[in-house]
């Protein structure tokens, strides 16, 4: 399932559009991908392999950047 909405996601294919060699019908692809999205697994996904490259010492800082969409401004701040 986890190599179904990466292919959709790197790809630009439809979900419909899904190979079948990787199992899962598009929908179903789709389906759970908007489950997990819904339970922050991605969020969650995320923070382990930012944790993961941190303790090997393999994050290179200098090529990060900060967005307003995981950086919420307080007090409505621009």
């Amino acid at each position: 399932m986890l190599a179904a909405i990466i292919f959709v996601a790197t790809s630009g294919c439809t979900w419909r559009q899904l190979p079948p060699s990787f199992g899962p019908s598009g929908p179903t692809a789709h389906r759970r991908f908007t489950e997990w999205s819904k339970a922050r697994v991605w969020t969650t996904l995320h923070r382990l392999v930012l944790d993961e490259l941190g303790s090997r010492g393999e994050l290179d800082w200098s090529r990060c950047a900060i967005d307003s969409v995981n950086t919420r401004a307080l007090k409505g701040g621009t």
